[in-house]
C-alpha cells in the first residue's frame, strides 16, 4: 500500500473552498462506486460454476498462496500507479478499476469458506462493522481536522512487519491467530486515519481517483481482517 505523502503543489489545502468540496465529493462518490463494483464482482464470481475450484487453487498450498499475494502485491503497485497518472484520466480509472478487480479476486477464498464454512450472517456483520468504523474514523478526521500524516513512519513499519509476519507463517506453518487479526484492524484504521488526512490536505484537487483507491485499500484491509475476526468469534459459540 502506497504511503508517499502529498505534499506538491495544487494540494487540497492551499485550493479554494468550491475546489475543496468538488475534490472531497467526486473522491468520495469514487470510493463508493469501487465499493459497489466490488461487490457486483463478487456476486457475479460466486455465480459461476468454476469460483469453488479457484478459491481451492488459490489456497492448495502455502507456496500457491504466497505467489498469489506476491501477484497482487505487484498488480496494486502498477493500479496505484496508473491512478496517480497526470496525463490520463483514463489510465487512473484503468489503475482503480484493475485494483477493485485485483480485490475481488484475492477475496474469493475467504468469502467462499465465509458463506459455506461459517455463521450465515458474518459476511453481512463484517460488513456493516467495517463500514461502521470507517465512517467513524472519516468523522473524526473531518471534525477535528486534524492531519494524521505523521503516522506515515510507524504505518510503513507496521505494513512490512505485518507482511514479514503473513510470510512466515506461510513459510513455516504457523497461525496467525484472533489476536494478529485484531492487530491489523487497528493498522487498517490507522490506514484510514492516514489517508483522509491526505484527502483533507495533501492530495492534489485532480487526484480523487488515487485517492479513491487509496482509501478502497484500507477499507478493504480492514473488511478483510474484520471478516477474520467475526468468523473466529462464530466459531466459538
Amino acid at each position: 500500500m502506497a504511503l508517499a505523502r502529498q505534499a506538491v503543489p495544487r494540494a487540497v489545502a492551499n485550493a479554494g473552498v468550491d475546489e475543496r468540496v468538488t475534490f472531497i465529493r467526486r473522491t468520495y462518490a469514487h470510493l463508493a462506486g469501487a465499493i459497489a463494483l466490488f461487490v457486483v464482482l463478487e456476486y457475479l464470481i460466486f455465480q459461476m460454476p468454476w469460483h469453488r475450484q479457484l478459491a481451492a487453487t488459490m489456497v492448495s498450498s502455502r507456496a500457491g498462496w504466497l505467489v498469489v499475494l506476491g501477484l497482487f502485491m505487484v498488480v496494486g503497485y502498477v493500479a496505484d500507479k496508473w491512478a496517480r497518472s497526470a496525463t490520463s484520466p483514463g489510465m487512473q480509472y484503468l489503475g482503480l478499476g484493475l485494483y477493485v478487480v485485483a480485490e475481488a479476486i484475492i477475496f474469493l477464498p475467504l468469502l467462499y469458506i465465509a458463506a459455506h464454512y461459517s455463521a450465515p450472517n458474518v459476511i453481512p456483520t463484517a460488513g456493516l462493522l467495517t463500514l461502521t468504523i470507517f465512517a467513524g474514523l472519516t468523522g473524526t478526521v473531518f471534525i477535528t481536522r486534524k492531519d494524521f500524516s505523521f503516522m506515515r513512519g510507524a504505518l510503513m513499519i507496521g505494513g512490512f512487519a505485518a507482511l514479514g509476519i503473513i510470510v512466515g507463517g506461510l513459510l513455516f506453518g504457523f497461525s496467525l491467530g484472533l489476536w494478529f487479526s485484531l492487530a491489523m484492524v487497528l493498522l487498517a484504521a490507522g490506514y484510514v486515519l492516514y489517508y483522509t488526512s491526505n484527502v483533507l490536505f495533501h492530495y492534489r484537487t485532480d487526484q480523487h481517483v488515487a485517492a479513491s483507491l487509496a482509501l478502497f485499500a484500507a477499507i478493504a484491509l480492514m473488511f478483510w481482517y474484520i471478516l477474520r475476526v467475526v468468523m473466529a468469534l462464530a466459531g466459538r459459540d
